[in-house]
């Protein structure tokens, strides 16, 4: 059972704002236990990682090569498969740098068109240098990828599957244990996006046998500029940094030689985001607290008696009425989505509009905008209600009232 007003006490958002804040896909509210960390890092404990022959730099060392630890149990993996990148869209580039390795003229790369931009943008450079062929996995209109077509495009050419675990439109799971399956018996790799997933739901590595999945610390009540790209050891093993420098190399000489440190290291060229990994710690442990499991739950209660509530309005149209995540999609009917939002934020109301980053999306659901609120365990029935009222208000008459 959730103790929500204990659990909203954790987090300052709410006690230094009075707002309804539904946009926890863009980013998280973070507790106070994660900005302590950061602030225990800049008050007692400044000093780099890695570098420093003294007492302060091997604690602050030791605690930053621990959170591969954590980060490890956590996902279900090692800790050298852990390596730490800016975010998922790093982590997705540095996946992209893999393909181009291993990609030749007139090899596939199969994808969707719900992804986001950082997933589907870095695969169009990469067949782009290398002549390869992207095609596309046919999804229903709530963005569930269909297995017939993904058997019928995979081939002994499909060098690699990429494609996010949850849309961050349309909220839809991914089957990615089945979808892997496929994907392996034709000797390609499977690369997940899991921004969206990560912090919603159980994340077992091993048991979707994923190649590489990534994610980011501030979707999950983490810091900005941390996230997660792991890699099995045979691709970690072979697999080219797009960064060089300090920290990443053990030795270089005059004459363009480099001796690479073995991995995770030789990923993370230069001074880390320290802190940020240090609070990445802190914010799993935070989530683990309150159980995975226990945070899915309550938010598919969240969603169903959101889209319970909507579907008694007359003036909105649904996107995503059957997802099992936090993600609601909608329109308000003969509103332009921002026009909407923008209403909604004069009643301080947070959602996000536009394309959300998803610009293909629109194929599958006939409409180029949207309004997206995604809700988190700290949401509350309460706030849905005064979502609701205040959005069947909305009309072209009501937003000129406010605006003009």
């Amino acid at each position: 059972m959730f103790d929500v007003d204990k659990i909203r006490s954790d987090f300052p958002m709410f006690q230094n704002n009075d707002f309804i804040y539904f946009d926890n896909g863009a980013t998280t509210f973070k507790p106070r236990q994660v900005i302590d960390e950061i602030l225990k890092y800049y008050e007692f404990n400044t000093t780099n990682v890695h570098r420093g022959d003294y007492d302060i730099s091997f604690k602050v060392s030791k605690a930053y090569d621990d959170t591969r630890n954590v980060v490890g149990k956590f996902i279900n993996c090692e800790s050298d498969e852990v390596v730490f990148t800016s975010g998922t869209t790093h982590s997705l580039n540095q996946a992209a740098n893999y393909l181009k390795q291993i990609l030749n003229e007139g090899d596939i790369v199969l994808t969707t068109l719900i992804e986001h931009a950082s997933n589907i943008l870095p695969l169009f450079e990469a067949c782009k240098l290398k002549k390869a062929t992207i095609k596309y996995i046919d999804v229903d209109s709530e963005g569930y990828i269909s297995f017939d077509s993904l058997k019928s495009l995979m081939s002994e050419k499909v060098k690699a599957v990429s494609i996010s675990h949850v849309s961050n439109v349309l909220g839809c799971i991914q089957p990615i244990k089945e979808i892997s399956k496929i994907v392996h018996s034709y000797n390609s790799i499977l690369i997940v996006d899991g921004a969206q997933s990560t912090p919603h739901i159980k994340i077992d590595v091993k048991d979707l046998d994923v190649d590489m999945f990534s994610f980011s610390a501030h979707k999950m009540c983490g810091p900005n500029g941390i996230g997660v790209l792991y890699a099995k050891k045979s691709i970690l093993e072979k697999m080219e940094p797009i960064f060089y420098g300090g920290g990443s190399n053990a030795r270089f000489s005059k004459c363009c030689d480099i001796v690479l440190k073995d991995y995770p290291e030789k990923f993370e060229s230069g001074t880390p985001n320290i802190e940020g990994v240090l609070a990445l710690s802190k914010a799993i442990q935070y989530l683990e607290n309150l159980g995975m499991e226990n945070i899915h739950k309550r938010e598919v209660e969240l969603k169903e008696y959101f889209i319970k509530k909507l579907k008694e309005l007359d003036n909105i149209e649904i996107y995503n009425p059957n997802t099992k995540s936090s993600i609601v999609s909608f329109n308000v009917k003969n509103v332009f989505a921002q026009d909407a939002a923008s209403y909604l934020g004069n009643k301080n109301i947070c959602v996000r509009s536009g394309n959300h980053c998803a610009k293909l999306l629109f194929e599958i659901i006939g409409v180029n905008e949207s309004i997206r609120a995604s809700l988190y365990f700290y949401n509350t029935f309460d706030e849905i209600d005064r979502f609701v009222n205040i959005v069947k208000e909305i009309s072209i008459d009501s937003v000129i009232d406010i605006f003009f």
